[in-house]
């Protein structure tokens, strides 16, 4: 039998039926009738208001759909009107335009026939002549044909600007019948006020439109992304002078034009110049920080209202309910969570923080409050389940994405519900973060920072947890002592040494049956290294230890490239763990069933978040679906999504913060210079629950150990919070 699918990946015919449009996205599934094929052609895609009788030009990739069989997924679909009579009938009677159904679409093409179309333009007084149609009818018919007429040439107009089908709906959305218009004037407006649409999109397209060289508005929409760019880097803000340097690089344009586009930014208030400093940053980053310092201020300076009149009793009793006896240090911090509506609390592994914690939130649990209990990644929110026995939330989850707007459900003018909110491993928030959960907490609220601030910064622009302590503004709580059960473990003893600069020693033995938590294997060269890993992982670790290679065990790396980096790791321990069973070649890549996934960025949709690792469970290469079993439920993902996904055998140690792991293996080499960092080994070490294998060179260590501010954050928070502007 001949396949009645062409074989390009393109058709044009007409609309047969429209199966399914969503009026929010534009997502349509058409059934369309190709001339010369038999059979009709499903097509998916994006338009706006597609009705049957419309042709429509469609180009993309054909994928089966193990439900409804081959398709043209469309990346292009361009409409028109019909131009045949039975397509014109269709057209007309699908309720495209109000005021015309099926029967009055009969008694037009009755009256005009092929011209119809021309009629109702050019010369739409004749459309009285047809009976039944008076003149509110004819008012309705001309106002929605016109509004439809918009629609195509906004669509045709920036589709042959370059613009996708996709990202053509998403503008005319965003502005509308003004989408020409704006667009025309200022095409780096998409970079501003569109979700997922970069500087590098609209430059293609303002390129389109003429908007070349040292165009202001260029430049200053150059001056704008390099700021996001610098965001990247963890900065909030940054000079002026090295940031007109970088946009002169970027954009290969002089600097008096960058400077001149900097003011513009400057008097349109998208640029901010901090106060009192020569940073520039961007709008909503200062907004954000210099909010997010008043209301923590204001949380510090206000008192709370319903304190506890005696601390000393209520530590009495929580020992006594515990058992536990509380150090001086946490004893004071408890006086303090039950008389301060803000405590940040703050110390390395070993000292106490979870007991503390927990000793706050019995007292406050035995007073009738109700706790509500957050952290920045889902492995971390389980983590601190388990140790309170909360229901603990991711803190997007908490705050409801709202995916039509781009932000959040709960804010200023929603706020949450709940009393007392302690938000663990804090030292990963983001500035952006923080300000949005800061603002949606109710007017009488406590909160609880809990986080250790010597591990690295967030990912995310800021040092929100380093800026509150170092402000000296604010109720702090910084537990120092490492108690005696925590001391027996090499994994807490070195990563206080690395803590204080000085090199791990793998002497002392850890608590689970004599055997020492902490190895340090010296190996010079990185090839060396790398299959030392291998083999630790894929061979003697699961033999001595008796734990699963994959589920248990974790590499931990400072960077993506190189012999040690995640990519060739990935790629060795992938050969080893999981070397045969259904697979699909992506994103230059091979995925397999039972391969070891990690989400790299929040995906409110799936309700996936960056750092949650999961197993690859099945591949269904007809579909192009691949299915992924996380902790909590399976996710599809189409093939061509997988950009969001990246093989975990071995990340990045930023990767790994708010997580632990039962086994740690750690390649550390002189390749890593520029990444060799007091804080980023520190994080690593502090990851590992029962075993931590360091394997490198001592150059390598000793280098890391003794760098501890090289990679310093330009931020506003903490003289916010000092009060250089408010």
């Amino acid at each position: 039998m001949a396949d009645l699918f062409p074989t390009e990946n393109s058709v044009s015919g007409t609309v047969k039926r429209v199966t399914f449009q969503s009026p929010e996205s534009g997502f349509c599934v058409l059934q369309v009738e190709v001339p010369g094929r038999q059979a009709l052609v499903t097509v998916v895609g994006t338009a706006p208001d597609i009705n049957p009788g419309q042709w429509v030009e469609a180009s993309g990739e054909w994928v089966h759909d193990p439900k409804f069989g081959r398709q043209l997924k469309a990346d292009q679909l361009r409409l028109s009107k019909p131009t045949t009579l039975e397509g014109m009938r269709r057209y007309l009677g699908s309720g495209l335009v109000p005021g015309i159904g099926p029967g009055f679409a009969e008694r037009l093409m009755d009256a005009f026939g092929p011209e119809v179309f021309d009629v109702i333009e050019n010369q739409p007084q004749r459309l009285l002549e047809v009976e039944g149609i008076g003149q509110k009818r004819h008012q309705k018919i001309l106002e929605s044909w016109s509004d439809q007429k918009t629609v195509r040439e906004i669509m045709v107009f920036l589709q042959g600007h370059g613009v996708s089908t996709n990202l053509a709906f998403r503008i005319f959305k965003q502005y509308g019948t003004e989408s020409i218009g704006k667009v025309t004037q200022d095409p780096y407006c998409l970079a501003r006020d569109m979700r997922g649409v970069g500087f590098l999109s609209a430059d293609r397209i303002a390129s389109n439109l003429g908007f070349l060289g040292e165009n202001r508005s260029r430049v200053a929409a150059g001056a704008e992304h390099m700021l996001q760019e610098i965001s990247r880097e963890g900065h909030t803000a940054y000079a002026r002078e090295e940031l007109q340097s970088r946009v002169v690089e970027l954009l290969d344009v002089g600097q008096p034009v960058v400077v001149s586009a900097i003011d513009d930014g400057l008097a349109s208030g998208r640029l901010v110049l901090v106060q009192g400093t020569e940073l520039i940053a961007l709008q909503k980053q200062h907004r954000a920080e210099k909010e997010l310092s008043q209301d923590l201020l204001r949380l510090a300076q206000t008192p709370l209202s319903e304190a506890v009149k005696d601390p000393d009793k209520a530590i009495a009793w929580v020992e006594k309910e515990t058992g536990l006896q509380l150090a001086q240090s946490q004893r004071i911090a408890v006086g303090q969570a039950l008389s301060c509506r803000l405590l940040v609390i703050t110390g390395g592994p070993g000292v106490g923080k979870t007991t503390l914690l927990n000793s706050i939130l019995k007292i406050h649990r035995a007073k009738g409050k109700s706790v509500v209990a957050c952290a920045p990644t889902g492995r971390a929110a389980r983590r601190l389940s388990e140790s309170t026995g909360l229901e603990a939330s991711t803190i997007h989850r908490l705050l409801d994405f709202n995916p039509g707007t781009g932000g959040f459900r709960h804010d200023r003018a929603n706020p949450l519900g709940g009393q007392v909110f302690v938000v663990d491993e804090f030292s990963m928030v983001d500035a952006m973060l923080a300000w949005q959960l800061v603002r949606a907490l109710p007017k009488d609220a406590q909160l609880l920072l809990v986080g250790d601030v010597d591990q690295l910064p967030s990912v995310g622009p800021g040092r929100v947890l380093a800026d509150a302590i170092d402000s000296g503004c604010l109720p702090v709580a910084r537990l120092e002592e490492v108690f005696r059960q925590a001391a027996s473990s090499a994994i807490v003893t070195n990563a206080h040494r690395i803590n204080r600069g000085e090199a791990p020693l793998p002497g002392a033995r850890g608590a689970d049956a004599g055997l020492e938590d902490f190895y340090f294997i010296e190996r010079n060269d990185p090839e060396a290294i790398a299959d030392l890993v291998v083999d630790l992982v894929s061979n003697r670790l699961p033999k001595r230890l008796a734990v699963d290679a994959i589920e248990d065990i974790q590499v931990l790396t400072p960077m993506k490239r190189g012999e040690l980096g995640t990519n060739n790791l990935n790629h060795r321990l992938q050969e080893v763990l999981n070397p045969v069973g259904q697979s699909v070649n992506r994103q230059g890549a091979v995925w397999r069933v039972g391969d070891k996934v990690m989400q790299t960025v929040n995906n409110y949709d799936k309700d996936v978040f960056n750092g949650d690792i999961g197993v690859v469970e099945s591949v269904d290469t007809a579909g192009e679906e691949l299915l992924v079993r996380f902790e909590r439920e399976s996710v599809d993902y189409d093939l061509r999504d997988l950009d969001e996904l990246m093989h975990s055998y071995a990340v990045s140690i930023h990767k790994s913060q708010g997580s632990e792991f039962p086994v740690v293996v750690i390649p550390l080499h002189t390749q890593h210079y520029m990444l060799l960092q007091r804080n980023l080994l520190y994080t690593g070490v502090t990851r590992g629950r029962q075993l931590v294998v360091l394997v490198g060179s001592r150059r390598a260590v000793q280098v890391a150990v003794g760098r501890a501010d090289s990679n310093q954050r330009v931020t506003m928070l903490e003289g916010f919070l000092m009060g250089a502007e408010q």
